[in-house]
C-alpha cells in the first residue's frame, strides 16, 4: 500500500506543487512541522517486482516508501531545488492557515496537506529483504526533468 506516489506524469496535488515551485511564489507553509511517506514510482515499481520475485511477501499487505519522511516544508524545498528555482516559504501559524483554508471551503485539502501521514514499511523491507533503489533526491529530479518537458 503506497503513499503519495510521485514521478514523471504525476498528476493531482503533486503536479500543483511542481506547478507553485516553478512559478516561484512564496508559500505560507514554513512552520509546518509534519512527517509525510512518499515513494518515487521507480521504488514502487521495484517493490512491487520483488514481490513477484521473493516467496516471503506472498498475501500480505505491505507499506513500501522512500525513506525517512520528509516535511511538507522540506518537499517543497527539494521540489524547488530539482526545479532549480529558490524555495520560498514562509514561516505563518498552522492554525491560522487551517482557520483561513475552512472559512475558504479547503479544509480537506489543507488537512492533506499538512498533517503527518507516516507509514511504517520495516515488514516489508525484513521480509521482502528490499531497500529502495533510488534516493528522493534521484525521484525529485526524474519529476522535474518529465515537467520541465512536459508541462
Amino acid at each position: 500500500r503506497p503513499p503519495l506516489v510521485y514521478g514523471p506524469r504525476v498528476k493531482g496535488n503533486f503536479l500543483s506543487l511542481l506547478k507553485l515551485c516553478r512559478r516561484g511564489l512564496p508559500l505560507p507553509l514554513g512552520a509546518v512541522r509534519n512527517r509525510r511517506s512518499l515513494i518515487y514510482v521507480g521504488n514502487l515499481c521495484d517493490a512491487l517486482i520483488r514481490c513477484l520475485d521473493h516467496p516471503g511477501p506472498a498475501g500480505g499487505i505491505f507499506h513500501v516508501h522512500d525513506g525517512d519522511p520528509v516535511s511538507t516544508p522540506d518537499l517543497v524545498r527539494g521540489v524547488a531545488a530539482a526545479l532549480g528555482r529558490p524555495a520560498r516559504l514562509v514561516p505563518v501559524p498552522p492554525g491560522l492557515l487551517a482557520g483561513a483554508a475552512r472559512l475558504a471551503g479547503k479544509g480537506e485539502a489543507w488537512r492533506r496537506l499538512a498533517e503527518s501521514l507516516y507509514v511504517d514499511d520495516r515488514r516489508f523491507r525484513e521480509i521482502a529483504d528490499w531497500a529502495p533503489p533510488y534516493t528522493r533526491d534521484h525521484g525529485l529530479a526524474a519529476t522535474a526533468d518529465w515537467f520541465r518537458g512536459a508541462v
